[in-house]
C-alpha cells in the first residue's frame, strides 16, 4: 500500500551526493551530484532543485528519508545533519534506510534480468580504504540474510559461500575486489551506486510502518569510528 506523501530522500554515503522526491509511492524527481568531497556546498542546492521540479515548496512534504550509514563519516554526517535539521524545523517524520540496501535496490533496479537469472545472492560493499569494504548480503527480494561488517578482502574471501551460491559483488568497494576475489561463481556488477531514487521501496515500507526515528538522538551507523588523519607535508 502507498501512502499519499511527498517524501524528500537523501543519500550521501559515498563521494556521489543524491536527492529524490517519492510522490504517492512513486519516484518522481531526482538530483545527482558526482564531485567528491562536496556534500557540504552541493546537497542543499540538490534539496532546492528537486522542490523546483516538483512546483513544491519544502514544507509541503511529509517527511525526511535518509541513507543511514555505513559509508563515508563525513558524507553521513552532513547527510543526517541535513535531514534532522529538516525535519525539527519543520516537524516532519525522518525514516532512516541502511545506506547498503540502497546499493542493493540500486544493484536490483540495473541488473534485473542477470540477477533472476543466475540466481544471485547479493552482496553490497562500500569502500572503507585499503583492502577492507562495508559490505552484508541480501536476497533478491531485498531481504538482509548477514549481519553488516567491516571486512578485509583476502583470496578466501567468500570462498566457502560461493562454492555454493552465485554471489554479485558491486558498489564502490567492489571495484577493488575483482582481482583477489576470483571464483566462477563471482559476478562482479559496474557501476553501481547508492542513490537516493533507488530509496523508494524500503522508504514506503517505513512509513506505512510508522518506523520512524527519534530526531534527537538519530546518529548515522558509522560501524567504526572515525580516526581523523593529519595530511602530509610536503
Amino acid at each position: 500500500m502507498y501512502l499519499k506523501m511527498k517524501i524528500l530522500c537523501i543519500e550521501t554515503s559515498t563521494n556521489v551526493c543524491s536527492t529524490a522526491l517519492i510522490v504517492n509511492g512513486k519516484m518522481l524527481f531526482s538530483e545527482i551530484e558526482h564531485k567528491a568531497n562536496s556534500h557540504s556546498a552541493i546537497l542543499t542546492i540538490l534539496i532546492d532543485n528537486i522542490t523546483k521540479k516538483a512546483k513544491i515548496d519544502l514544507h509541503e512534504i511529509d517527511g525526511v528519508a535518509v541513507s543511514s550509514g555505513p559509508g563515508s563519516y563525513t558524507g553521513l554526517r552532513i547527510g543526517v545533519s541535513t535531514a534532522k535539521g529538516i525535519c525539527y524545523a519543520l516537524d516532519k517524520q525522518l525514516v532512516a534506510v541502511s545506506s547498503l540496501r540502497v546499493l542493493t535496490e540500486q544493484a536490483i533496479i540495473m541488473y534485473k534480468e542477470i540477477i533472476e537469472k543466475e540466481n544471485l545472492l547479493l552482496c553490497p560493499m562500500i569502500d572503507a580504504r585499503r583492502m577492507e569494504v562495508y559490505t552484508t548480503l541480501f536476497n533478491q527480494n531485498s531481504e538482509q540474510i548477514d549481519e553488516i561488517k567491516a571486512l578485509i578482502i583476502t583470496p578466501d574471501s567468500f570462498s566457502t559461500l560461493l562454492e555454493k551460491e552465485k554471489i554479485a559483488f558491486f558498489g564502490n568497494g567492489a571495484a577493488k575486489c575483482k582481482e583477489i576475489i576470483k571464483h566462477k561463481n563471482a559476478f562482479f556488477l559496474d557501476e553501481v551506486e547508492p542513490l537516493a531514487s533507488a530509496m523508494v521501496l524500503p522508504v514506503n515500507q517505513l512509513f506505512n510502518e510508522k518506523r520512524f526515528e527519534d530526531i534527537a538522538y538519530f546518529e548515522p551507523f558509522y560501524l567504526k569510528d572515525f580516526i581523523a588523519t593529519i595530511p602530509k607535508k610536503f
